[in-house]
């Protein structure tokens, strides 16, 4: 297993799904593996049984990324502090080469909600979320990465643009970024602003990962409205923002992310070396 934190390749490689732990673990002859995997560490939330027995088999094989969903950063009464003990057990457990979590808040004092909530960009939000970062990290003895979001609205007494937001995160708590690049086109789309704007903005060495996925278009009185379901493959404005964005900021560790509708892994595999062969042309890694 990894022994530092923060040290991914920077390849691709693919969210792992308990429908790919033998296509990782007994590969085809000749068949391809991603340069690493990302689990959700909620998943894993368990003292023993064969979640573990998988995961610490493929931990022996690839370096392994924790995508946290659960810490709910942005809950004005504070992060969840149970989560954070489980997930700071586990990466005791697994050292896992990263850690990231989102820009959003999952819950309150007495409730918990299944999808990642939005928050307001003013400067109080930023103290508090800067300081649950610097809580997590305490904690973990490590930096974390931090996800922006998909948002499909925007709060009128906003104070600041999210780059500027996120930008100011990371200098405050010394956290990095995971840039998710399907995100800017889903918040731009919805938001009506331009995501190439938001490519050129982004400080690349504050991104320690990016992520691409796909995402479902729903149609409202004539406009588009992006769902973020990373349900399908990789869309061609999210490829294009891509180039773009790693021809500036060169090779970083890159994330295929297919949660719903999960393919085949030679679908999945496929998409991830799409990506590889987009930062070669790109200039950013050289491929035979």
């Amino acid at each position: 297993m990894p022994d530092s934190p923060m040290n991914l390749p920077p390849e691709t490689g693919i969210g792992l799904k308990p429908a790919h732990y033998r296509d990782i673990l007994e590969p085809q002859s000749g068949a391809p593996l991603p340069a690493w995997v990302e689990v959700h560490p909620q998943n894993y939330f368990v003292d023993g049984g064969p979640p573990h027995r998988w995961l610490t088999a493929v931990a022996e094989r690839l370096p392994i990324s924790f995508h946290s969903v659960g810490l709910s950063i942005g809950t004005a009464e504070g992060l969840d502090t149970d989560e954070l003990e489980q997930l700071a057990a586990l990466c005791v457990r697994y050292q896992p080469a990263s850690v990231s979590d989102h820009l959003s808040w999952s819950g309150n004092s007495t409730d918990r909600y299944p999808d990642l909530l939005p928050i307001p960009y003013t400067q109080a939000a930023l103290d508090h979320v800067a300081a649950q970062v610097s809580r997590v990290q305490d904690r973990l003895k490590r930096p974390i990465l931090i996800e922006n979001p998909s948002r499909y609205l925007a709060f009128d007494h906003d104070e600041m643009d999210e780059v500027t937001f996120l930008h100011a995160l990371c200098r405050r708590s010394g956290c990095g970024l995971l840039f998710d690049i399907n995100n800017v086109e889903v918040s731009c789309t919805n938001l009506q602003t331009d995501p190439f704007a938001t490519i050129d903005a982004i400080d690349p060495a504050l991104v320690g990962e990016i992520h691409l996925a796909g995402h479902a278009t729903e149609w409202h009185d004539g406009r588009p409205l992006l769902i973020d379901d990373h349900g399908s493959a990789v869309s061609e404005l999210t490829w294009a923002l891509f180039d773009r964005f790693v021809a500036r900021a060169g090779p970083k560790p890159v994330l295929i992310e297919w949660d719903t509708n999960v393919p085949a892994f030679d679908t999945l595999m496929a998409e991830a070396h799409r990506a590889t062969r987009h930062m070669a042309d790109a200039g950013a890694l050289q491929v035979a």
